[in-house]
Parts: structure tokens; sequence; C-alpha cells
């Protein structure tokens, strides 16, 4: 017999400001309960020190979360020179303390060193794995291993303030960016260490800054809903935004509705006004441009899908 999934059925996503000391997960569990949702999947953890944007996708949205995974982020950061945490972060312990002799212009020419595509070595205190097991976790058992570097690209980081030893910046990076990690080389970068003391996740692919709510804003909506008799759902899923607001950078195919079956299906089409070959579309079906799923152009100019929404058309 077929276990009953607790919850309802919720398709959406809703852009969250994830509060300071909650790990990601402990404040996607939070949402989930709020909204009731059967389904639910965050887009990018957030360390618990860190504010900010972090998209909860719902239901069909988690099949596209991974695209929001891999899209760019923004960030705003204040960072402390002249102390070294082995977190790089203020929720860890000061492992070296030096004097600061730092102007601004060396503090600029620093930075610059950073824009443009580097390589990157992960914290020991990410939440990337090694042989199944997160590298938090070894760190926290004083066990360092072996991490890859990896090319992240910084799109821009501009310098706003920089005073009484401290240091904050806005950066456009892509995915995979570790903005302490960043910290920590610039500090050893300027002989003097620094840390994280402030991480805010300003924005996530395009999603607008306009639309993120609290925690206590949809508490606030649920309890509302219970003091007034109705359904909670009437209160919180307009704030959802829709499932393709995850795939909202990719190039658009639109197809005819006799189509949409065998896509739905996992059948490749010859669509109309496809681009070129290896290029991941949005597929969306007739006048009303309904979303239907994710699809490449293979080698023979076919859209083939590769992630679809539920066929709801048998």
């Amino acid at each position: 017999m077929a276990r009953r999934r607790k919850g309802r059925p919720v398709d959406g996503v809703i852009l969250l400001d994830k509060p300071t000391g909650l790990s990601s997960n402990d404040t996607l569990q939070k949402v989930k309960r709020i909204f009731f949702a059967q389904k639910a999947g965050h887009t990018g953890a957030l360390d618990p020190l860190a504010t900010g944007m972090l998209p909860i996708c719902f239901g069909e949205a988690t099949k596209f979360s991974q695209f929001l995974l891999d899209s760019d982020k923004r960030y705003r950061v204040i960072a402390k020179l002249g102390e070294r945490t082995d977190t790089s972060d203020s929720d860890g312990e000061v492992v070296q303390t030096r004097e600061v002799k730092v102007d601004r212009g060396q503090l600029e020419r620093c930075i610059a060193k950073f824009r443009g595509t580097t390589d990157q070595i992960p914290s020991m205190y990410s939440a990337l794995k090694y042989q199944g097991r997160k590298l938090y976790e070894y760190a926290r058992e004083g066990i360092e291993v072996p991490r890859e570097s990896r090319k992240i690209t910084v799109y821009s980081v501009e310098l706003l303030r920089f005073e009484n030893n401290e240091v904050e910046m806005e950066l456009h990076v892509s995915k995979g960016t570790y903005i302490r990690t960043i910290v920590d080389d610039l500090g050893e970068m300027l002989g003097c260490g620094a840390h994280v003391t402030y991480l805010r996740r300003t924005g996530v692919s395009n999603y607008p800054m306009e639309r993120i709510v609290t925690l206590e804003q949809l508490q606030a909506l649920l309890d509302q809903a219970n003091e007034q008799g109705i359904a909670p759902s009437e209160l919180l899923d307009p704030l959802l935004l829709p499932t393709d607001t995850a795939v909202q950078d990719l190039p658009e195919v639109n197809v005819l509705p006799m189509l949409a079956t065998y896509i739905l299906n996992g059948n490749p089409v010859q669509a109309g006004r496809v681009p070129e070959t290896g290029t991941l579309v949005r597929i969306t079906v007739g006048e009303q441009r309904e979303f239907i799923g994710v699809g490449v152009i293979d080698s023979d100019g076919m859209l083939a899908p590769k992630r679809v929404m539920a066929n709801k058309q048998g």
C-alpha cells in the first residue's frame, strides 16, 4: 500500500528572507510547515550567520531548483580586518590576531585582483561532501581533508566602506563562490587576516528583492487565516511566484498544443525556431505560453525534454 504524503500539493517559489542564526534546512522546514506543503526544497545553502534571499521551491518547482543552484548570486558583506577565525566568519574561534596596516589604495588594489575568473579552494566549513560526509562535519572533528579548487567568477566587487578596520563590499558572483573564502584570502593578501561579521544575499538569478518575505510575515498570515477561519492557502499562496521563474533566464521555445503530450511523456519533437544544438530551453505551449518543462536541442535539431511538469494531460 502506497504511503500517503503528509501535506497539500503546492507548486511555486517563495523568496524567503532567511534570518541569522538558522541553518537553511531549518528555515526550509519552518516554511514547509507554515504552507503545509507536501514537498519543498531550497536552492543553495546560506550559512547560519548569513541572511537574505533563499528561494524555496514547492512541488513541481523542485524539479527545476538546480537551475537556481547554478545561477549567479549577489551579496553584501562586512569583514573585520586583523583577526582570522577557523571558520572565516564570526561564528568561529579566533586563531590569529595581527596588526592592521592597510590604506584604502592598497585595499582597492587587492580587491581588484578578485575580479574575473579565478580558482577557489572551498572552506573546510562548507557543506560540500567528501566521501559521503559534509566538509564541516570533518572540520568540527579537527580533521582536514583534501579539497579540489574550482573555477569561480567574480563579475563585480565594489568597496562600499572602509573604516575602523571594517570593510564593506558588494559582490556579484557565479555559482559555488564562497564569500567568506574571498574574505579570508583578502585578509591574507593584506597581511593582517580577516573574517566575515555580516553577510546578506541580496540576489539570486533575476528574482526581485521586493518579493522577499520573512518567516514572521508568513507566520502572521497563517495566524490571521486561523483567526478568520479561512484556509491559510488563501493568504499564503498569493505570495508564490510561478514555477517557471526558476528557469526564467533560459531561452523560450514555444510548441503547438498537439506536441505537448509527446514532450510530457519524454519524447523529442520537431519544433520551429530552435536555438543551436546543446542549448537548454524553457518549453511553453500555445498562445497561453503555459510552461511544461525544460529541454535541450539535440544533435538532430530536435527538442528533447529533460525535466517536465507532471503530465496532467494523460
